[in-house]
């Protein structure tokens, strides 16, 4: 079952019981799948991903067609369930409540589990990597958009590091955005750095982030940090002179 139509059930079941909050909709995510942590784990991250990314949209006050056409794409939507998704997309727009409240919400609903430095919820991360990729859609991240995520980094656990990196893929270029994006320092040897790339693509692999609970409609974003990983590698992964 596509995790759209469960997330559509769920929202129905929801609304006939007077849901008008995202809040609300989260503890019902907590109950609805109490037994049954991946799927408790997909619809998550599902939920983060379409209402965090509507709270996003109105950081800066315009929503561009740019940002739509993102979001269609890290969404892998089929066409029955897009009015399942925009509904909750609409309901996150409309709802009075704070984003910040929201992402801690999100924080306690996610199982801890190692994340990318063994820290924090490595699912989180995942969303936090997919906001990025819708916000700087346009051509850039603009300083609306970048305080929100900053902030909704914090709410979600994730370190300093691990929001740098995130960073660097999506806003720095050249052989400086190439080192933050490996995570390591220009004066490592050859080695190090080939250690350190073979690690991003093992723990960034479609199958790992699968295991997370990443659902198989959002994959789309384990092939953009693929990308960025190995254009960084291109970039400064040179085989020293004998």
């Amino acid at each position: 079952m596509s995790i759209f139509t469960t997330l559509g059930q769920l929202l129905t079941d929801w609304a006939h019981q007077g849901g008008s909050a995202v809040e609300a909709l989260v503890e019902r995510v907590r109950t609805a799948f109490s037994g049954d942590r991946e799927t408790r784990r997909r619809v998550s991250f599902s939920v983060a991903m379409i209402a965090l990314s509507a709270k996003m949209a109105r950081a800066d006050g315009v929503v561009t067609p740019a940002e739509i056409s993102a979001f269609r794409r890290i969404f892998r939507i089929p066409p029955e369930e897009v009015r399942n998704v925009f509904r909750l997309y609409s309901i996150a727009q409309a709802d009075t409540a704070g984003f910040e409240i929201y992402a801690e919400r999100m924080r306690d609903l996610c199982d801890e589990a190692p994340g990318e430095e063994g820290e924090g919820c490595a699912l989180l991360v995942d969303v936090l990597d997919g906001l990025f990729h819708i916000a700087g859609a346009d051509g850039s991240v603009h300083e609306y958009e970048l305080r929100f995520l900053e902030i909704v980094g914090e709410r979600f656990g994730v370190t300093p590091d691990q929001f740098a990196r995130i960073r660097a893929r999506h806003m720095e270029g050249g052989e400086r955005g190439a080192y933050a994006v490996l995570g390591i320092e220009p004066s490592a040897s050859f080695d190090e750095m080939r250690r350190r790339y073979l690690h991003l693509v093992r723990e960034n692999h479609p199958d790992r982030l699968a295991a997370r609970g990443v659902p198989e409609e959002f994959m789309a974003i384990a092939t953009e940090r693929m990308k960025s990983i190995n254009a960084a590698w291109a970039m400064v992964g040179r085989v020293p002179a004998a």
